[in-house]
């Protein structure tokens, strides 16, 4: 096998990485080598991954050689030989998983979640572990237990969350794909600030298992990468039902493994012709955004109508949304983490105690208008997508902000009463329940990157990934890498 040189290695796709390996042009120890070569070079600016399994990597690679030699290319794993380091919210079989807290430090699941489970199967070979805010709550990463993730692009500042140690060590080519997970922006958020992509699917696609609340559908998993074409291949192997999940799956695997064999689209072509896309700068509500991310959005808005789109300003009725992802979210958390806030309160950081304590104060009356605001709220959006395909805003009302800060207590002037209000631009979208995924759009003039968050109607996952690609092919913003 011909050796590649590392930086070049780095560079790749996660399909091209895989189709190199397949190809023998480079083996998948080599890749592996060049993955723990990155993070020895760059980890201790990033702080993006916080474990490593090298001796199991090691076997895992050699193995995986071992298979390539021995089979023809064509019938090897999509994702044969390509390293990873997963969220540490996501159990991996025999590491390390602490959820960002002290209480788990020394946690050691015997089972895999199953997307990590699926992105083995497809040939992923796991490497560790990368970083979370304690409990996956809010959304800049740090915690008592590893300290926090700072953002390659400028390392004053944060990586978003709680996927940020995912989106860090994607952005600072470390590794080309991650496993991610978003109840309200926690994929989208870190993407945005990382210049990186990321995947919320529609309920039921990509099933989050084992869970202790079988039917709960707010939070999703979801991959994260520098382009959406990565995105597409890692859900055509990532997507299906789960019978731990009684959630119905809309999207058929079948479907993303065709978008995955389509041709890239040709930018020149106007591939969005006839795709009709709404633009909002406040999703309809009055939410404040610093006028740089607004700048990026407007001159970005102009790029879709070049490939095609039919872009004009409209926004489905979000009045509801508010009320469904509050509820539903100190629920969720309630249910989750009572036990361990009642067992250990001065040992969980007080976010997640005011939001635990915020679900049990539920009251009866209060679940009952949370479940009718939902229907309006589906009912509005379902009206808006019967005339419109996408919906386009901001992924993020602000700029990665300084890392030393806890949350952004104002947002273009105007005072957030919580440490999730200045997430809305995200939160609003999850509590539709629609898929949505944060691409690159650009930098501001300081040189922080800028995300661009796309929407589409429930089940409408591989429509929503076409258009995206479309647009991140003609753009390529994630192709500046940071100096680090």
């Amino acid at each position: 096998m011909t050796a590649r040189a590392d930086t070049s290695l780095l560079e790749l796709s996660a399909r091209e990485l895989s189709a190199a390996i397949r190809q023998r042009s480079v083996s998948a120890r080599e890749v592996l080598d060049a993955h723990f070569a990155r993070i020895d070079a760059v980890n201790p600016a990033v702080n993006a991954v916080v474990t490593q399994v090298r001796e199991a990597a090691q076997q895992a690679a050699a193995r995986a050689d071992e298979l390539t030699a021995a089979t023809p290319a064509e019938e090897l794993p999509p994702l044969h030989g390509v390293p990873m380091t997963h969220k540490d919210t996501h159990a991996v079989r025999g590491v390390r998983t602490t959820l960002g807290s002290p209480l788990f430090a020394d946690h050691v699941p015997e089972h895999d979640d199953l997307v990590v489970a699926r992105f083995r199967a497809a040939g992923v070979i796991s490497t560790g572990k990368n970083n979370v805010p304690e409990f996956a709550a809010g959304s800049h990463t740090f915690n008592e237990l590893f300290g926090t993730t700072h953002n390659p692009y400028d390392r004053t500042r944060s990586a978003g969350g709680s996927s940020g140690g995912a989106a860090a060590a994607i952005a600072a080519r470390i590794q080309p794909l991650g496993d991610g997970s978003d109840m309200g922006g926690s994929l989208r958020n870190p993407a945005a600030f990382c210049n990186v992509v990321g995947f919320r699917p529609s309920a039921g696609v990509l099933p989050l298992a084992p869970a202790l609340d079988a039917w709960a559908w707010l939070a999703r998993s979801g991959p994260i990468a520098r382009s959406v074409d990565d995105v597409v291949l890692a859900m055509s192997v990532l997507a299906g039902p789960d019978p731990r999940i009684p959630l119905a799956c809309p999207v058929d695997r079948a479907a993303f493994r065709t978008l995955a064999a389509e041709e890239l689209p040709d930018p020149g072509a106007r591939p969005l012709a006839g795709v009709r896309i709404g633009l909002t700068t406040d999703f309809g509500l009055g939410v404040p955004v610093e006028l740089e991310v607004l700048d990026v959005l407007r001159e970005q808005a102009q790029v879709f109508e070049q490939l095609g789109a039919v872009v004009e300003e409209a926004v489905p009725d979000l009045s509801a949304a508010d009320e469904v992802f509050d509820t539903t979210r100190a629920f969720d958390m309630a249910t989750n983490l009572r036990a361990t806030v009642a067992e250990h309160r001065e040992q969980v950081k007080p976010e997640v105690v005011w939001n635990v304590e915020k679900g049990l104060a539920l009251t009866a009356p209060q679940l009952m208008d949370a479940a009718l605001a939902r229907t309006r709220l589906h009912e509005a959006t379902r009206a808006f997508f019967d005339d419109h395909d996408l919906l386009l805003s901001p992924t993020t009302q602000v700029l990665p902000f300084p890392s030393e800060q806890r949350w952004p207590h104002t947002v273009a002037g105007v005072e957030m009463q919580t440490y999730v209000e200045w997430m809305r631009s995200a939160t609003l979208i999850s509590a539709t329940g629609c898929p949505a995924v944060s691409v690159p759009g650009g930098f501001s003039p300081g040189g922080l990157p800028v995300g661009l968050q796309l929407v589409a109607g429930h089940g409408r996952d591989v429509e929503l990934l076409r258009a995206a690609r479309a647009y991140d092919v003609a753009t390529r913003h994630a192709d500046r890498a940071p100096v680090l």
